[in-house]
């Protein structure tokens, strides 16, 4: 018997993409699962409000589509996930018992095959007339357009789903990007640190270490030159801690302008070394602002080091870090702390 879940779930496919495909929605992973709740009925007010703004724009725009995911889900990228997963289980379920199916009519037609062929095979020792030959290959000609019928729709529902199948890959392929990197830096987010330090801390423990970055009086530059050019140090500063990472060494965008790097199987004098080195790069980081001709080469950061203790908690690992970046602000920033192991 089928799963229901997924019998829910196939249902709901083939409810939204026909609506999306209606008004044209961009089938992106936010807008699927926008409408996969539409489809779902279970927030009267999320459907009242989309149906309002599709009479009114014969579409929904992106603005009201991002407005609606804010209030009505909660975490729409996973709930994308899910559900896309869902459906591509779902759909193989689906082909798979249409496959049944298939070999089924197979079978019956081999059978019906074979009982035409004894009785063409008895033509000559029982003296068959012509309109009792006549009648078995009416037969024959019958079962084999049954079999063709059903070969072919099978064919035509395996290509509709594998296009389909391709289109939810892509789409689940971006919302887990979505989901572990950060949108403007493209650098793990904090959702995926989370994730790697308790997994690193639960299996391989031995040697890791942790750095917090903080750059140095970033509201400075937004205030200064603006929120654009912000986010171009921010990206600057991504690139330049990246290309210091090595020996599995992975950078995370913490927060606003505070980065997490990961060091596995390392000690804090090392880890020590490696925040050093990165700092010194990022002192020489020049920018310009091309619009007003300016140049920023006063870029810094400060950088707080620890090491993985017996029995350590992600938190208190974090918290540890944490006090060490804050130690290294109250001196003065642009350094790491602390001083020496």
């Amino acid at each position: 018997m089928a799963n229901p879940l997924l019998k829910e779930s196939a249902s709901k496919l083939k409810k939204a993409i026909p609506l999306m495909l209606k008004h044209q929605i961009p089938t992106t992973p936010t807008n699927y699962a926008l409408w996969y709740a539409y489809v779902g009925e279970k927030s009267p007010k999320l459907n009242l409000y989309l149906d309002q703004v599709v009479s009114q724009y014969s579409t929904c725009p992106p603005s009201h589509s991002e407005r609606l995911y804010r209030e009505f889900l909660s975490d729409p990228i996973e709930l994308d996930i899910v559900d896309m997963r869902l459906n591509l289980d779902a759909m193989v379920t689906e082909l798979s018992q249409s496959l049944k199916d298939t070999n089924l009519d197979a079978n019956q037609f081999h059978s019906k095959i074979k009982n035409n062929y004894n009785k063409l095979n008895k033509i000559e020792s029982d003296g068959f007339t012509i309109e009792e030959v006549l009648s078995v290959i009416k037969n024959l000609v019958q079962d084999a357009n049954e079999i063709r019928v059903s070969a072919q729709q099978f064919s035509e529902q395996l290509a509709r789903a594998q296009s389909e199948i391709d289109t939810l890959k892509l789409q689940l392929k971006q919302s887990e990007h979505e989901m572990h990197f950060d949108a403007l830096t493209n650098s793990l987010n904090r959702r995926a640190f989370n994730k790697d330090l308790k997994g690193i801390i639960e299996l391989h423990p031995q040697g890791l270490c942790l750095i917090i970055a903080d750059i140095d009086h970033f509201k400075v530059f937004n205030d200064t030159y603006g929120h654009q050019l912000g986010d171009q140090v921010l990206k600057a500063v991504t690139k330049r801690l990246t290309e210091a990472c090595q020996d599995g060494t992975k950078l995370y965008r913490f927060g606003g302008e505070e980065f997490a790097l990961i060091v596995p199987k390392s000690q804090l004098g090392r880890a020590r070394q490696l925040a050093e080195s990165m700092r010194r790069s990022l002192e020489k980081l020049i920018l310009k602002d091309r619009r007003k001709g300016d140049t920023i080469n006063n870029i810094s950061a400060s950088f707080g080091v620890a090491e993985y203790q017996l029995n350590d908690t992600d938190n208190q690992l974090i918290e540890r870090a944490d006090k060490q970046l804050y130690e290294a602000k109250r001196l003065g920033r642009n350094r790491v702390m602390p001083i020496s192991v």
